[in-house]
């Protein structure tokens, strides 16, 4: 008899065994499901993994396919960067909270940007007001830019900006606050969101149609190769697209279709796969179904790997790596037993450590009444230093490969991912299938899934469907000054009364003209920058001649 068979009599007998008892003992609930609502079975053994080749399928840490890790140390080398996403009233509070976290031991930042500067609005247009400074920094020019690095040397921090639509702008603007600084662009390190695809499916802070918007983000790949050679040029994000309501599947499927139509649309402007696709990375949510997530990091990296060499026939092992950041899930979070929160994110840090992630930011356990306090952004920051320093889970690689449950989960999404891979580019790929409403609907019906769980209960959520408790009102909430906008407008009035406005029309004549033809757009867009334009003149700028594009309507 074989091993295999041998095996399989063993499980029979326990199966039969198991349901004798289970007549005495039942179950707690008649169906076992993780956080996507896909069945768990009762006992996994080899039995599960019988296709699976070690060699093929894991390979070592740091070789292809990359289940195991992108690099072969891993956190034995370098542990994850702890990027913790901050911004909010003016770049001078915002500076002041990015240096408050530097000197907490945070290795990165990560800025968050209000919701005008995301949209390319300045703080005195009529649709800005009310919301300068509310969800994030507000940038105007590169005169807030100064402000919000002052004091914090950028040859010496990697930095994340979270923007998509104005992404050009906000990297040039850094890039110049480095050359004041004295730093080359070629030593800066750190991302730029510019992912605009997940914008129209999940998030909404979109300008330009998809056309212009896909020119934007190519233009920036060709310019950084040459010009920021260490910046990751995008970060292909699922996270907003799991906080719309996709499962894991959805999340890992339609961020990494998204993939595929930049790296298209990079190759056909004309550049090499190899020169841009490592500079790629992604951006990934973290939610409380442990096993269910480590193995979404672990299928995640295969299904790319095997994209980037099978079907762009990229040869530089570094294109083949999927490199991440995580953050943990702020739809998890719950304003009800706020405190709660502190465990859900530990659990969601866990996961993304576990599962590999380059980077990682802990959200607080107050975000879901307000932006994050000193107090409580600092206890997140602490959450990841104790899982770095004290757990043990950064002293070897990839602890979790070979459970016989992760490793059968890790397949089971990546023919899921696959599934919905096949009918994406059937569909003639994700801007097709985002025009036609499939991605969308998609999420949609994931989240009303969810949802309709929660409330019957059979999803709980401590605190808010279950274990509820009478709380005294939250105390120590941070609140954004409601003059914030105010000063914001003065400021900006301030700089367009002294700067050489002449220089700023000249430098905007230059960028229609780009925009109106074939050249890059980011050098224009930089002296633009440099000249003090404001974010909302160079935006205006492009709204002319690309337009603006109008969703269409679903139910």
């Amino acid at each position: 008899m074989s091993d295999k068979e041998e095996l399989r009599k063993a499980r029979d007998a326990w199966d039969e065994k198991t349901a004798k008892a289970m007549a005495r003992f039942p179950e707690r609930k008649a169906k076992f499901v993780t956080g996507s609502d896909a069945p768990v079975n009762r006992l996994y053994t080899p039995l599960d993994l019988s296709d699976q080749d070690y060699i093929k399928d894991l390979g070592m840490p740091g070789e292809f396919p990359f289940t195991r890790g992108v690099q072969s140390t891993m956190y034995r080398g370098r542990l994850w960067t702890m990027r913790q996403y901050a911004g909010f009233g003016t770049a001078e509070e915002s500076n002041a909270r990015y240096r408050y976290l530097l000197a907490q031991g945070q290795t990165g930042l990560s800025v968050a940007f209000d919701l005008p500067t995301q949209i390319g609005y300045d703080s005195d247009h009529a649709l800005a007001a009310g919301e300068v400074g509310k969800v994030g920094v507000a940038i105007d020019s590169l005169e807030d830019m100064e402000t919000l690095f002052s004091s914090i040397p950028l040859d010496k921090v990697s930095t994340s900006m979270t923007i998509n639509a104005p992404a050009a702008v906000l990297l040039a603007m850094y890039i110049a606050v480095a050359e004041k600084q004295g730093v080359p662009a070629k030593a800066l390190e750190g991302t730029i969101q510019n992912d605009i695809l997940k914008e129209y499916v999940a998030r909404g802070t979109y300008i330009f149609p998809p056309e212009p918007s896909m020119r934007l983000i190519t233009d920036i790949f060709a310019y950084c190769s040459a010009e920021v050679p260490n910046w990751n040029t995008i970060s292909i994000s699922g996270y907003h697209i799991r906080e719309a309501g996709a499962t894991a599947v959805q999340e890992v499927a339609f961020t990494l279709a998204d993939g595929i139509a930049y790296v298209d649309a990079a190759i056909k402007a004309g550049l090499d796969v190899d020169e841009f696709g490592p500079r790629l990375s992604f951006f990934f949510n973290a939610h409380n179904d442990l096993f269910e997530e480590v193995a979404k990091f672990r299928a995640a990296r295969r299904v790319w790997a095997h994209i980037m060499r099978d079907r762009f026939h990229a040869k530089n092992p570094k294109s083949l790596m999927l490199r991440f950041h995580t953050q943990t899930g702020g739809s998890t979070l719950t304003a009800q037993q706020p405190k709660n929160n502190v465990v859900r994110v530990a659990i969601q840090a866990l996961a993304a450590v576990l599962g590999g992630t380059q980077s990682l930011h802990t959200n607080s356990m107050d975000e879901a009444l307000a932006l994050p306090s000193e107090e409580s952004v600092k206890l997140a920051l602490r959450t990841q230093q104790i899982l770095a320093y004290e757990s043990g889970i950064a002293e070897t690689v990839d602890p979790l490969a070979g459970s016989y449950y992760v490793e059968s989960l890790t397949s089971s999404i990546e023919k899921g991912v696959n599934a919905y891979l096949d009918r994406i580019d059937a569909m003639g790929g994700a801007v097709k299938a985002i025009e036609q409403g499939f991605i969308q609907q998609e999420i949609q019906d994931s989240a009303y899934a969810w949802q309709m769980d929660m409330e019957r209960g059979d999803r709980v959520v401590v605190g808010l469907n279950k274990f509820q408790a009478k709380e005294e009102p939250p105390k120590g909430l941070l609140r954004v000054d409601p003059l914030v906008g105010e000063r914001q407008i003065a400021k900006l009035k301030a700089l367009k009364a002294r700067r050489d406005n002449a220089a700023v029309d000249a430098a905007l004549a230059r960028l229609k003209v780009a925009a109106q033809g074939t050249d890059n757009l980011m050098p224009p867009i930089l002296d633009a920058v440099k000249a003090y334009g404001t974010l909302g003149e160079i935006c205006d700028v492009l709204r002319g001649v690309f337009g603006e594009y109008s969703p269409s309507v679903m139910f």
